[in-house]
Formats: C-alpha cells, sequence, structure tokens
C-alpha cells in the first residue's frame, strides 16, 4: 500500500525522479493507483514533466519544488505526479498536444500541467518563476486560482472531456496519393539563407527537414536541396553549438549565429548529426567534416558509455549550479595559449557574460586542442543521464553503420555489431522496452531496431538480421496498429492508464516512428502493409505537413518502390 503522504520517487531508477526525491513535495508516480487516489480524494492533479539535463527543470526545481512554502500549497490542494518524459514518451505527448491545444504555442519542459481528478488536463504552462515576471504571475499565485478555480467550477471542467478528445483527435483528408516536392519546396521558404536553420531563434538543427532535403537532393541533384543542409552543416561544425574540444553538439543556440549554445548535450541530437553528416561527406569530401564526424563519434563511444555497455541519454547544460560552466573559458586561462587565436575567435571581454566560447575560424591543431582539454578537465563535469534507452541506441548503431561509409578504415561496422550484441542481450532476450520499466514499450523502440535491423542486413548481408527484423515488424503490426484508422498507435493498444489513445505522425526530438514504420515496411517488402499506411499518412500530410518531414520522405520512397525504381536506404535516383 503507497503512502500518498509523502514523497515516493526514491525507489525510481530514473535519474530525473531520483532528482527530486528529496522535495518537501509529496511526489507520486504516474499509475493507475495515483490516479484512483486522485480520484477518492476528489484532488486535482497538478503534473510535472521533464528530463535529468533540462536546465529549467532544475531552476524551477530549486525556486520552486524545493521550497517549503511552495510544497505546503502543493501538498494541500494537489496530488503531484512527477514524470521523466524519457521514461514516458507517450505521457509526454499527450500532455504536450494538451498544452499546445490550450494555448495555441508550442509547449516545452519543464511542462505544469493541471488536471482533473480523472487525469484529464484542464489548463498548463511551462516554466513560472518563483516571482512574478515580465506579466508571468508566480507559481505559488498559479497553484492558488488553479485550485480555487477547479473548486468552483469542478463539474464544468470535468465535463470537458469529451470535447478535449475531440480537438486532440488528428484530422485527415481523404488524399491517397499527391505531390511531394512542392511540399518540400515550400518549407525551404522558412530558411535562414544567411544564417542556416530555421529563421529566427531559438535555432535548433531541425535535423528530420535536413535529411529529407538531403533524400530530395540525392534523387534529383538539385543544388536548392543541398545548398541549405550544407549552410547548416558549415554553421554547426564551425560555431559555438560545437564542442570543438570534445566533439558532439548542444540541443540548440539561443542566438541567431550558432554562437551560444543551450549547453546540454543530448544523445537523439548527436546521433542525427553523425547520420546527417555521413550522408553530407558522401557528396563534400572535404577532410574537415570527416574530423567532425570522427570526433563526434568518438565522444560519444567514450563520454557516454554507460552501466549496460550502451550509451545513455544525455548531459546536463549545468556543472557547480552554473550554466556552461564546463564548456566555457575565461581571457586570462586561454590567452597564452600559442597561436589560439589564429584559430579561434578570441575577445578579451568574451562573447558570452565575460565568457568565450569557442568558434572556429580554422580547423586548430592536435596541441592546442589537447591544452584546451587539460583546462577543461579541471572541472567538474556536467551530470550525465545514464538511462539506456532502446529507440536512441538503435539510432546511434545506424548513425555507425553511415559512418562506416564515410570513415572504413575506423571499422565502425564492426562496432556497430557488438553494440548490437548487446542491445540483444539486454533487450531482446525476454521483452522488449524502453528503459527501465518491462511493461514500457513504445512505437519509436520498434520502428528504429526495425531500420537497425535493415541497415545491419544491408551492409553485412547476413540474412539473419533480416529475418528478425520482419518478426520483430509483424509484432510492431500485433501490438501497435490501429486497423481501423490504418496507422500506429505511440503506445501499446492495451495502455489503459492515459484518458487518450496517442496517435503521433509528426516529427518532434527524433524523425517519427509511423514515418520510419512505413520505410521499414518497404525495406522488408511488405508493400501492402506499407500502402495502407501510405494512404493513411497521406491524408494526414494534407492538414499536418509542416510537422511531417520525414512522412515526405518516407511517402516518396513508398512512391518510387511501388513504381518500380530501382532504390536502396538513402532513396531512389530519377533516372533508375
Amino acid at each position: 500500500m503507497i503512502n500518498f503522504d509523502k514523497n515516493n520517487l526514491v525507489n525510481d531508477p530514473s535519474p530525473y525522479l531520483q532528482q527530486h526525491k528529496n522535495n518537501p513535495v509529496n511526489w507520486q508516480l504516474w499509475s493507475s493507483e495515483t490516479l484512483e487516489l486522485a480520484k477518492k480524494e476528489s484532488k486535482p492533479i497538478l503534473l510535472s514533466i521533464g528530463y535529468a539535463s533540462c536546465h529549467w527543470c532544475h531552476v524551477m526545481a530549486h525556486e520552486s519544488f524545493e521550497d517549503n512554502e511552495t510544497a505546503q500549497l502543493m501538498n494541500k490542494h494537489f496530488t503531484n505526479i512527477k514524470v521523466d518524459r524519457e521514461e514516458r514518451p507517450d505521457l509526454d505527448f499527450v500532455f504536450q498536444s494538451s498544452f499546445q491545444l490550450f494555448n495555441q504555442s508550442g509547449g516545452g519542459w519543464p511542462l505544469t500541467m493541471f488536471l482533473d481528478e480523472n487525469g484529464v488536463p484542464f489548463m498548463g504552462g511551462t516554466y513560472f518563476p518563483k516571482t512574478s515576471n515580465a506579466g508571468i504571475p508566480s507559481f505559488k499565485e498559479v497553484l492558488k486560482k488553479v485550485s480555487e478555480a477547479y473548486q468552483e467550477q469542478k463539474t464544468n471542467i470535468i465535463n470537458q472531456k469529451d470535447i478535449i478528445i475531440k480537438n486532440l483527435d488528428l484530422k485527415k483528408n481523404p488524399v491517397s496519393k499527391q505531390d511531394l516536392e512542392p511540399i518540400i519546396d515550400s518549407s525551404i521558404n522558412y530558411l535562414d539563407p544567411i544564417k542556416g536553420g530555421y529563421k529566427g531563434t531559438p535555432k535548433f538543427p531541425t535535423f528530420n527537414l535536413f535529411e529529407t532535403l538531403l533524400y530530395f537532393y540525392n534523387k534529383t541533384h538539385n543544388k536548392k536541396y543541398l545548398d541549405p543542409v550544407s549552410l547548416l552543416v558549415k554553421q554547426i561544425t564551425s560555431k559555438g553549438i560545437y564542442d570543438h574540444v570534445e566533439g558532439g553538439i548542444s540541443r540548440y543556440t539561443i542566438d541567431e549565429d550558432w554562437t551560444i549554445p543551450h549547453f546540454e548535450k543530448m544523445l537523439y541530437d548527436n546521433t542525427q548529426f553523425i547520420l546527417l553528416l555521413s550522408k553530407y561527406c558522401k557528396i563534400n569530401k572535404e577532410s574537415y567534416f570527416r574530423e567532425k564526424l570522427e570526433q563526434t563519434i568518438e565522444f560519444l563511444n567514450k563520454e557516454f558509455l554507460n552501466k549496460d555497455n550502451l550509451l545513455g541519454s544525455a548531459y546536463d547544460a549545468d556543472s557547480d549550479g552554473e550554466e556552461g560552466k564546463y564548456y566555457v573559458y575565461q581571457y586570462n586561462e586561454i590567452k597564452d595559449i600559442e597561436d589560439i587565436n589564429i584559430f579561434f575567435e578570441i575577445d578579451k571581454k568574451g562573447n558570452w557574460e565575460g565568457k568565450i566560447i569557442l568558434v572556429e575560424k580554422k580547423k586548430p591543431p592536435k596541441k592546442i586542442i589537447d591544452k584546451l582539454l587539460i583546462l577543461r578537465r579541471k572541472k567538474k563535469k556536467p551530470f550525465f543521464d545514464d538511462k539506456t534507452q532502446l529507440d536512441l541506441n538503435c539510432l546511434w548503431i545506424s548513425s555507425l553503420i553511415a559512418a562506416h561509409e564515410i570513415l572504413p578504415e575506423k571499422n565502425y561496422l564492426n562496432l556497430a555489431e557488438e553494440f548490437f550484441t548487446k542491445i540483444e542481450f539486454k533487450f531482446l532476450n525476454n521483452c522488449i522496452q524502453h528503459s527501465y520499466s518491462k511493461d514500457q514499450v513504445f512505437l519509436e523502440d520498434y520502428a528504429f531496431l526495425i531500420n537497425l535491423l535493415n541497415d545491419l542486413s544491408d551492409k553485412t548481408m547476413k540474412f539473419k538480421y533480416k529475418s528478425l527484423a520482419k518478426k520483430i515488424c509483424e509484432e510492431a503490426i500485433e501490438n501497435f496498429y490501429i486497423d481501423e484508422k490504418n496507422i500506429f498507435q505511440k503506445n501499446k493498444k492495451n495502455t489503459n492508464d492515459i484518458f487518450f489513445k496517442p496517435i503521433d505522425i509528426g516529427d518532434n526530438t527524433i524523425p517519427n516512428g509511423n514515418a520510419i514504420m512505413l520505410i521499414n515496411l518497404v525495406r522488408l517488402g511488405m508493400m501492402e502493409e506499407a500502402k495502407k499506411l501510405a494512404i493513411s499518412l497521406n491524408g494526414y500530410l494534407n492538414i499536418y505537413k509542416n510537422h511531417m518531414m520525414t512522412s515526405i520522405r518516407a511517402l516518396d520512397f513508398f512512391n518510387d518502390v511501388e513504381s518500380g525504381k530501382n532504390c536502396n536506404e538513402l532513396g531512389c535516383k530519377i533516372d533508375d
């Protein structure tokens, strides 16, 4: 029997939840039992979703969740639930979608949602400050107002459930096939032709779009698709978003010049960076890009390795309570390094809060990097979220396979097979699972596992990988495919702890699972199943096209294979 009058996060293995186990808030895990308690006590639910390396999650925790007065308000008026978005991406998807419905804007983390006693959301926000600031009310003000509103309007709030579900349901137009290139062409209009990436700030690499642009370049050889990719790659590899000392990229930059990063390093960003850079290096043979590719791979293979001998999830932006401290330099630290001004933009005043974020002018020699690394290693490393996620580790192995073609002397294909053996041991001996919980697995886990097996089969010519891919694909269809909608659900069809069945057709931090499944079905020769999914995605594409870049690539691939063209995992050429 759970004691709901205390914080119950202590036994959950999630690094994020462990960060909150000593909060004075009576945090609960998301479970049927917790939801039943909220219903019994007729209390609204305060749902807080984040992840271990999230900077603003830490800020809100220090300001509010560690504050006794705030905790008392939360404990008195709410059933408080804490969720790691990387453990439960289905919950994160549903409640991010709810946030966007309520606020008509994009969400983010920390996600702060208020649910009725049945677990249905009725309002929400992201970060709330401790004190009112720039028109944003303080978190304590929000807590009081939400509690009062719920008590006064509880019946009306609870009765909104059907309306909310109706608005969350995806819309579809009955279009079975359409011209895809104009859609991808229109997306180019949103790109920054000078700085690269999307126009404005913050600057995210948005790999889903650029991999799709590269796909169409490989197909058509039209430079309008290649030029934005070239600009993005050059900006990322030379500017502050890239770690020139150890390798790898940060999540995004807050400026349009790609100089000032949000310093957290995510596995999902870096694997996709490796994939894009590998494909780009097949076109641009400059050694500079090959060296950045190798440096990033070696960084992940060394610094992201966890107790499972697989890769963990992320590095925090902060160390010693200060954002970026590990990665930046003081002028006096580095001014005496010989010739450093030749290779990096060094200003005595710094380029961020009086400190220096390294921006490359030209590739520095190893002796300079070694000196910078020695200085860095004197500092405390950021916190490492060592959680193993199946989908991201599959992406990592696929990125190694792609890089092998560019750097065959490194034998990354052999390394990929070694990592897959570890995947087999941890995830395939009993049941496929996403991370810690044997009860949780998601479409993306299956999608990227099948994709990986297809990659291994194509590159090693070993039939066992293709055979296993087909077996797991059939299992995915059984567990996730909704026949009446001809689409895959994000979580298992028998999941019953969410008020809404999530169907995700848009790219987010990683490519969309339905799009990857379409590619998988085609590569496995399961064209009948692929055709049904393609028709469904075309229907959604008509409405949600700006969020479906991977689906555009997948649909084009399907169309070409269906028409009899000679294709591989990179796509199909027009003249085939």
